[in-house]
């Protein structure tokens, strides 16, 4: 008979530390550094229950998220385990995107965190560090706080896999100063911690060796149950301990790629971005994975995009939800994740195997919702007037 399993071997640690004026901190750190933290159910239902836990606990003065290990807060979403759902799924033969439960639950409680982190009242620091892809991202993005790091390295890279920037890329992405964001979609082009500054991804560079002296500092200071000074006096505290980030290769290339993004269609941009004539190697690795991805990604990329323009957050995640299932059931996806994770023979057969094939028809397929407005999963995201405000 199996023992349960110890603390440190839970897939999130909480912790709540002392602090000026007898209220407390609590801290959620994501704790699988042997898969580079990647997100998976189990962590999504316990920082789900946990958050709301300590948005009503009014001892709580802050929130801070981190990832155990080294190298990564957190590279993505759990691939695997997705995939053995959606080999599932296609065995049965079923044609109904609702029937992949255990995608339907995943993508439901990821973006149901996702959401709570970027509505909370409460300030929340997320300590960016390392490897952040996808779904770290995703966690990130909302956070009041968002400290990365000179080794933060910062990527949508899910065109690699057939699906599409979701955790809401479609809202985030669009918000990139120029084109970037459109660029970073269609390429997963890293970026460092002064791009992910510039593009808006993040608010602050602090150093890696700072991270003690500013835990330590956050339990000195003399919090209280005003949400509103709290945010402000968190602020404070982290400039105290910020430094300047290196201007990183999307702001240097920036008007370069505004011009190979003005097209008016995807295939345009792609066929731009491909015929540059360019020496810089982050915009040549850049082409090397737009080459290689998935050509239905890229247009379900450049189409969730456009749809996203003047939605709120809440509807971006309710379409976005539609379109990961559907990804699941019948796109690419699995294709993807074999080719790199399981079978790692990196050769993938996308279909639609070209963008003349990955028409706006095709992908108006992925927006087709099996529920109406009042029954998606996601119905009741954006029902308070703090959340509506988010468009």
């Amino acid at each position: 008979m199996s023992s349960a399993p110890s603390m440190d071997e839970a897939p999130v640690l909480f912790e709540e530390r002392s602090a000026g004026n007898g209220m407390r901190i609590g801290i959620a750190t994501l704790n699988a550094p042997r898969t580079l933290n990647g997100f998976s159910l189990p962590m999504a239902h316990l920082l789900l229950e946990r958050l709301t836990a300590w948005a009503e606990d009014t001892g709580i003065a802050l929130v801070v998220l981190q990832g155990a290990g080294e190298k990564a807060f957190c590279a993505g979403g759990d691939l695997h385990s997705l995939y053995k759902s959606m080999q599932t799924y296609r065995a049965d033969g079923s044609t109904d995107v609702r029937d992949n439960a255990y995608a339907a639950e995943f993508f439901d409680v990821e973006y149901r965190v996702d959401y709570a982190i970027h509505t909370y009242s409460k300030p929340i620091l997320c300590w960016g560090h390392g490897i952040l892809m996808g779904g770290g991202i995703g966690l990130m993005s909302g956070a009041s706080h968002r400290v990365v790091s000179e080794r933060s390295k910062l990527a949508f890279p899910e065109i690699t896999v057939g699906l599409f920037p979701d955790v809401g890329g479609s809202w985030l992405l669009p918000r990139v100063p120029g084109k970037g964001g459109l660029f970073l979609a269609l390429t997963g082009a890293t970026l460092n911690a002064g791009d992910a500054i510039y593009a808006g991804l993040a608010d602050i560079h602090i150093a890696e060796a700072q991270r003690a002296a500013v835990f330590d500092a956050l339990a000195g200071v003399h919090w209280s149950d005003d949400a509103q000074r709290n945010h402000a006096q968190l602020s404070t505290l982290l400039q105290q301990h910020a430094s300047d980030a290196a201007t990183g290769p999307l702001l240097r290339n920036a008007a370069t790629i505004d011009a190979l993004c003005e097209g008016q269609d995807v295939a345009d941009v792609v066929a731009a971005i491909g015929a540059l004539n360019t020496e810089d190697p982050w915009l040549q690795t850049a082409q090397a994975t737009l080459a290689a991805g998935a050509p239905g990604s890229a247009r379900l990329a450049w189409e969730l995009q456009k749809r996203a323009e003047g939605a709120s957050l809440a509807d971006v995640y309710r379409f976005e939800y539609v379109a990961a299932l559907h990804c699941a059931a019948h796109g690419d996806f699995a294709e993807g994740i074999r080719a790199l994770l399981i079978d790692k023979d990196r050769t993938p057969k996308w279909q639609p195997a070209n963008l003349a094939q990955a028409t706006p028809a095709w992908a108006q397929t992925f927006f087709v919702s099996p529920w109406d407005d009042a029954t998606h999963p996601l119905a009741d995201l954006g029902t308070t007037a703090t959340e509506r405000s988010l468009a």
